[in-house]
Formats: structure tokens, C-alpha cells, sequence
């Protein structure tokens, strides 16, 4: 046997092991097992009994690097182009010290052996250095779980991570999303929704001990959804539909779960920018990234070339980003710009923002608020709109020139001068995102409200 054979059977062997010891016996559906592993904590509502979800792997440090190439893989839930437009603005305005580019390879209908078999063609040929793949919502069949579906996912994902890390990429390896309903589509109609989330997680526990015997990260995308899709109705009403009406498609609400669940494991900071005031000696700094233009008579004037991620909407909407991140702590964890007032002599502010006013009391100026979260709408929301709808633009052109053109009869004649072609139709689409992040300027002004 020769070293590179040896290498791919001791490999198999650790992820089957992996998966046959701890993992496979967390995903046993008997909670009683005594060998079982550590679980995520689950709501107490009955119709989690069932679930036996691995505890998802903790990451420390940075994993995205300045100059990253990034590619965003998975099935139709990725075309819809809204969470991978999503990871793309937020990366584009809220750190563009790290410079990264964006494609997104999202095929409708796709399985992991299906990305497997075109991803040298379509997406090694751009020499990604890293990707995040989201697969699993086909291949589960849309079924109950079978032994059959869990091993030529297991193999084809496997394959996938080898060929993107033979090829200098690391991989952020994402669960697929849960279901709101047995779909339309699906070929088995006895099949109970229950039955295909079991399934889904059943895979997602798959993912886990792939990433772990490849190391790699992994992103989870499934038990948020499903958990979060229960918080919502708990809080929203009934109807909220965190997998979409379709049961498969999410709305807005759910791509933003999906995209924190990438941006978390990617190991970004956070931290859009600190505005600090000090009214006792009427001085002001900013962090890197804005400039401070003034600060005078309590109004402070700021010229910034970071922006945080802006998402107004009704956050009890299922459509609505913004009602995403009432679901997860995007704000909190990714969305960071704070405003801190010290040494104020009066008991509450009025903090005016743009076109809106906010009351707080000076402890919470002190301990500092996140002005992202606070301001749905704020002075950087038409500046933001305007690269979001270039990064929109960009991601829309990529579909049509993977599906349409590099499969289609042009790819066929001539794939070398298809890409060529393509890639100068593209590029001036990439210098519109460019061209649309510019620097804002604008004031905030802090005013006693006793």
C-alpha cells in the first residue's frame, strides 16, 4: 500500500471511529444511553425528547485571514443569494481592513455529491482560501433516516474538506438548516416533519465528527434554526416560519441565523468601533477605522470607513433581518459600536442619532450602549443600502455565471474563454461594491434629559 492509500484509510478509520463512539452514540434516539456524549441543552418543550444534538465544537482565535478568497457553497437555500449576501456586506463594511472576496456557488437541488462532482470546475479554478459549504437538506432525502443517507453524505463531505484543504483552503463545514414542514417536493409523504428534523440532525452530528477528524471548523446552523424557530413562535405567534413558508426556503429571519452561524466560526471580533466621551473634561477619542472630526457643546462628529451591519424591520417578522437577530446575538457578538459617556453629571441623556432620539440613564452611557442595535435606522443606512444592492447585483451575475454559463453550451465549446469572458463581465461588478463603501460622516449629539 502506498503512502497516500495509507493516509486515506487511516483517515476513513478515524472518522468512522469518531463517529461510531461518542457521536454516534449522541445521536442514538434513546436519551437514556449511558454512553452518550455531550448534548446541546434543548428547550423543554416535548418535541425536542427526541433530539440528541452533539455539543457543537468551541473555536478560539482568528480563522479568516486579510486577503481571504472566500467561498460560499451549498444547495438552493444558498441561491437565494441572502445569507451569502449577508456574510458578504457585513465582511465588505464591517471589516474591510481584511480586504476579502466573496463568490457564491449556491445550486438549487444540489447534494453534497453533487457539489463534489463540479467544485474543481466551478470553484477551485478561483483558488479559494477558504469556504463554507451548507449541505444536507437534499441529501437527507426529505425522509426518516436510513444508514444509507448518513454514509454517502458522511463520504461525499468528506471528500469535499479533502479537496478543498489539498487545494490551500480552510473550510468552515455548516450543518444544513431545519425544516418548518414535510415540503411540497418531498417523496415520501409519510414521513412527519419530525421524522426529516431527526434526520437533519442525525447529519448534523455527521458534521461534527467530519470536522473534528479533518480539522476543520464547523458552523451549526441546524440547531439554532430549530431552536430559534421555536423561540420565535413562542414570542411572535404561531405562524413565525423560521424555514420559510415552503418549509425548506428561509425568509430573511432565517438567513441571518445562518449567516451568524458562519461569520461566529470565522473568528471575527466584533468590534465595529468605541466612541468614548468624557463630559467632565469635554474630550472625545475614537477606535481605528473612524476619524474624529470634532466634539463640541455635546455633539460629537465622527467620519468612519467601518460600518456596522444596518437591518431595520419589524423584529416580530419572519422576513425581517432584523427580527434575525432578536434570534441570535449578531449584535452582540458581531455588531459592536459602542458609544461610552463618562463622568455626566445629570441622572439620564437624550443620545440623537440621525434621525432618531434615545433616553438612557448615565450608568448605562458609562457602561457604554451598542448604537447597531440601539439605532435600526442611523446615518450609515443609505450608505449601507448601497452596497448591500452592489453585493446583490455581484452575487446575482454569479449565478448565471456558473449555472448558465459554465455549464451551458458556452462552458462546452470553451471553458478557458467562457471564464475569461465571464470574469470581465464580473469585474466591473466587484469595483461597483468598491465604489459604493465610502466613508460617513456624521454627528451624534448627547444632551442632558432631566
Amino acid at each position: 500500500m502506498n503512502k497516500s492509500s495509507w493516509t486515506a484509510l487511516i483517515k476513513t478509520l478515524c472518522i468512522g471511529l469518531v463517529f461510531s463512539g461518542h457521536h454516534l452514540a449522541a445521536a442514538d434516539s434513546n436519551p437514556a444511553n449511558p454512553a452518550a456524549a455531550a448534548l446541546e441543552p434543548k428547550p423543554e418543550a416535548a418535541y425536542f425528547a427526541k433530539f440528541q444534538p452533539l455539543k457543537a465544537p468551541v473555536y478560539t482565535g482568528e480563522y479568516l485571514q486579510a486577503g481571504d478568497r472566500l467561498a460560499i457553497c451549498g444547495d438552493s437555500i444558498t441561491e437565494q443569494k441572502m445569507y451569502s449576501r449577508i456574510i458578504e456586506t457585513y465582511l465588505t463594511v464591517a471589516t474591510p481592513e481584511l480586504g476579502v472576496t466573496v463568490r457564491q456557488y449556491g445550486w438549487g437541488g444540489e447534494t453534497a455529491p453533487g457539489f463534489l462532482a463540479r467544485m474543481t470546475n466551478d470553484c477551485l479554478r478561483f483558488h479559494p482560501t477558504i469556504a463554507t459549504t451548507c449541505y444536507g437538506m437534499n441529501d437527507h432525502g426529505y425522509r426518516a433516516y436510513e444508514p444509507a443517507i448518513g454514509q454517502r453524505y458522511r463520504e461525499a463531505m468528506t471528500a469535499i474538506v479533502d479537496a478543498f484543504r489539498n487545494a490551500g483552503a480552510r473550510v468552515v463545514l455548516g450543518s444544513a438548516g431545519c425544516v418548518g414542514k414535510n415540503p411540497a417536493w418531498s417523496p415520501d409523504k409519510k414521513s412527519t416533519m419530525e421524522d426529516l428534523n431527526l434526520n437533519l440532525c442525525t447529519l448534523r452530528n455527521l458534521d461534527i465528527g467530519i470536522a473534528e477528524a479533518e480539522g476543520v471548523r464547523f458552523a451549526d446552523v441546524f440547531w439554532p434554526m430549530l431552536t430559534g424557530g421555536y423561540e420565535a413562535q413562542q414570542k411572535y405567534g404561531e405562524n413565525y416560519a423560521i424555514a420559510g413558508g415552503d418549509g425548506v426556503h428561509p425568509y430573511w429571519a432565517g438567513h441571518l441565523v445562518m449567516a451568524y452561524a458562519f461569520l461566529h466560526e470565522m473568528g471575527l471580533s466584533g468590534e465595529i468601533g468605541t466612541f468614548t466621551v468624557d463630559l467632565g473634561t469635554d474630550q472625545a477619542n475614537v477606535s481605528e477605522g473612524h476619524e474624529l472630526v470634532g466634539f463640541q457643546d455635546g455633539e460629537l462628529r465622527i467620519k468612519s470607513s467601518r460600518y456596522p451591519f444596518c437591518a431595520s424591520g419589524d423584529s416580530a417578522k419572519d422576513n425581517s433581518i432584523r427580527s434575525g437577530m432578536t434570534l441570535v446575538p449578531f449584535n452582540q457578538e458581531l455588531n459592536r459600536l459602542m458609544l461610552v459617556v463618562k463622568n455626566g453629571k445629570a441622572q439620564n441623556y437624550k443620545i440623537t442619532w440621525g434621525t432618531e432620539t434615545k433616553t438612557y440613564t448615565a450608568q448605562q452611557l458609562a457602561d457604554g450602549i451598542n448604537l447597531a442595535a440601539d439605532f435600526a435606522v442611523n446615518p450609515f443606512s443609505d450608505a449601507f443600502a448601497k452596497v448591500d444592492s452592489a453585493v446583490a447585483a455581484k452575487q446575482a451575475y454569479e449565478t448565471r455565471q456558473v449555472k448558465d454559463l459554465f455549464h451551458g453550451p458556452e462552458g462546452r465549446v470553451d471553458m478557458r474563454l467562457t471564464t475569461e469572458l465571464t470574469e470581465e463581465t464580473r469585474a466591473p461588478l466587484v469595483a461597483a461594491i468598491r465604489a459604493a463603501f465610502v466613508p460617513v460622516t456624521y454627528t451624534i449629539r448627547i444632551e442632558a434629559a432631566d
